[in-house]
């Protein structure tokens, strides 16, 4: 072999040997970059031993997660199976059985894949007693705030360097962040205890990481992080404790229909089907009547549940198996973390049915006192009593409705501004228009569990303006508390807070005076409100104060007289365990005939007003009864 042939072959050799250790290299490399996982997220952060289900999914987030093999080892705990879905790979669903003979601990999990392995500790913990999940009744008034406007107890937390769209406070800007907090409720919980509140229901507080700011609470992009700038998950806890050792209970609020855009599942889908249409943007058509229509369209139908409820709000799809069980876990995770005693759902009927009647079974078979309030927004009292729990409407219909309570919805509607139901005009209206709503709960499989309300955060305030007078607000907020039904007041509503949603929901949606640093005002104080706002609040307060010792109210049935001459009288409850209210829905003096109302006010017999304390009788000589322009009475037996 000639010498250039002797070169040629080692030049051969030597590039075949460095192909062969190139891709040796780089498979290794290959290998290697393959198995480059990581763990960065586990929800929920922790569970706990002796749960009644014993099923837990650990939802598990991380770069190219997905195929890695998963090693648990832990006295009492299996490892049931790994889910993994279609979507992006940076997600998987580990199923455990936590059996009864599980014990609190930190248990290690590890991941590996290829030459990578990751371990991270999650842990187990003991049940703490349980002040919470009593679930609310008829025995409640729910005092509904939205955390940004009610006070800012810690101004320090108005910025937060941990979100990605740090959107700070700006109070001249009715429909931004102004600041309000977790610890400016804990502040001033001795004040909603003072109006004799019973139940809070806090607006969504968990973290809405977008761009304009959230305040509302209503675009979630971390189920288990309270939002850094309303506080801390401890605070929260905090909250709920300060308001339990007051007798006070709390109604968290959640929403099942939709997350925010910002949140991670939007940017990498666990599945294809995580959000309903695909994972792409398809507007519902807000049109809950197609729901219960039994001639709707397929079509219509599924735009109404199917589609988003606005493009920053992508719709979850329920109907996935993976995503339903991190829902009603977290439904779980925060009734025995924080001790919550209730739940208000946001959208309810926009969700899928069949499986929001799940998550209830899931709640109520772990905390059987608990209770749901869903909002079903509709104009008419039977298309609300379709969602609640045993209605026949639904069952003809061929649906089993879960929801304990539903929400008035109509007489929201119908007491705008107040005029329709107070104003003083011919028979056919005024307190006739109370009348004739209430006469309608027949379709209400449990009229106690109605949720009746007279405006709330997504609505014109009932008061349009501040009234001269207080008589038609005293008998709007009289029939409101003391009608068969779970009462709920908007905060503001007792110091006369006012507005309309012209110009953006941030005009009804105002700070409370006095809450906020720099405030020259407060409304927290007797001092500090006006002489109409301290007989509003008085008059609140008494009721609240009656309301909680009432089991005429609490449990007790209703019988009504058809008002007449302008006069609309009731009772509540039977017997000698009884509460009597009567109006008088005219502007001037009004001397009527009591002789029809006998079989509930005989004449000669004394009554105390629970507001004045004054004696109430009717003449027994004439059987008549003198009321005062606008007079109302709360009364029972003396």
């Amino acid at each position: 072999m000639n010498k250039d042939n002797m070169i040629e072959k080692r030049s051969w050799l030597s590039h075949g040997l460095f192909r062969v250790l190139t891709t040796a290299v780089l498979c290794a490399w290959m290998a290697e970059s393959v198995s480059a996982f990581e763990v960065n997220g586990i929800e929920p952060p922790h569970w706990w031993t002796g749960m009644k289900d014993t099923s837990l999914q650990l939802q598990i987030h991380g770069k190219d997660i997905r195929p890695a093999e998963v090693k648990i080892e832990y006295p009492g705990v299996r490892l049931d199976s790994v889910a993994r879905l279609d979507g992006s790979p940076d997600w998987q669903y580990i199923y455990l059985t936590v059996t009864p003979e599980a014990r609190p601990g930190k248990m290690k999990i590890e991941w590996r894949e290829g030459k990578k392995k990751v371990s991270k500790e999650f842990e187990l913990r003991a049940r703490r007693p349980q002040k919470g999940a009593q679930g609310f009744s008829a025995a409640d008034v729910l005092y509904m705030v939205m955390p940004d406007r009610f006070a800012d107890g810690n101004p320090s937390n108005n910025n937060s360097s941990t979100l990605n769209h740090n959107v700070g406070a700006d109070r001249t800007n009715p429909n931004t962040r102004h600041g309000g907090d977790l610890r400016g409720l804990i502040n001033h919980a001795a004040y909603i205890d003072s109006l004799g509140m019973t139940a809070l229901w806090v607006a969504p507080v968990l973290e809405n990481d977008m761009p304009g700011g959230s305040y509302h609470g209503y675009a979630t992009t971390d189920y288990y992080r309270v939002d850094p700038r309303f506080g801390t998950n401890e605070e929260y806890v905090e909250l709920i404790d300060t308001l339990h050792n007051r007798g006070i209970k709390t109604v968290m609020d959640m929403i099942f229909n939709h997350s925010g855009d910002n949140h991670p599942w939007m940017s990498a889908p666990p599945s294809s089907d995580w959000f309903n249409n695909g994972n792409k943007y398809k507007q519902t058509n807000y049109r809950l009547s197609t729901i219960t229509d039994p001639y709707a369209s397929d079509y219509d139908r599924s735009m109404t549940q199917d589609g988003w409820f606005v493009k920053a709000m992508p719709d979850l799809n329920q109907r996935n198996p993976h995503l339903m069980k991190y829902l009603i876990q977290n439904s779980i995770w925060w009734i025995e973390e924080a001790q919550i005693d209730g739940i208000r759902m946001d959208t309810y009927p926009y969700a899928d049915e069949k499986e929001m009647g799940r998550w209830i079974d899931a709640v109520k078979a772990e905390y059987p006192a608990f209770n749901i309030v869903g909002e079903c927004w509709l104009g008419e009292t039977a298309g609300e009593a379709y969602w609640q729990t045993g209605s026949p409407l639904a069952a003809a219909k061929g649906s089993d409705t879960r929801l304990p309570v539903v929400m008035d919805f109509p007489l929201m509607i119908k007491s705008r501004g107040m005029a329709p139901y107070f104003e003083e005009t011919d028979p056919w209206n005024g307190l006739n228009k109370i009348y004739d709503h209430i006469a309608l709960d027949y379709v209400y499989p449990d009229p106690l569990n109605v949720l009746r309300f007279l405006d709330n955060h997504d609505t014109e305030r009932v008061l349009l303006e501040v009234p001269d007078s207080l008589a038609q607000w005293k008998q709007a907020i009289t029939i409101l508390m003391t009608m068969p039904g779970i009462p709920q007041l908007y905060y503001g509503t007792e110091i006369l807070m006012h507005g309309t949603r012209e110009g953006g929901d941030g005009n009804v949606r105002k700070d409370m005076p006095g809450g906020f640093p720099g405030d020259t005002t407060t409304v927290f104080t007797r001092e500090g409100r006006s002489p109409l706002e301290n007989e509003a609040v008085d008059y609140i307060s008494a009721l609240g104060r009656f309301r909680k010792g009432s089991k005429a109210i609490a449990e007790g049935g209703m019988k009504h007289f058809m008002p007449d001459n302008g006069i609309y009288l009731y009772q509540r409850g039977s017997g000698h365990d009884a509460v009597v209210v009567m109006m008088n829905g005219q502007d001037s003096e009004n001397e009527v005939d009591m002789s029809r109302y006998a079989e509930i006010i005989p004449a000669g017999k004394k009554y105390r007003d629970v507001i004045t304390g004054e004696t109430v009788v009717i003449r027994p000589e004439s059987g008549t009864y003198t009321f005062a322009p606008r007079e109302t009475r709360v009364m029972v037996e003396m």
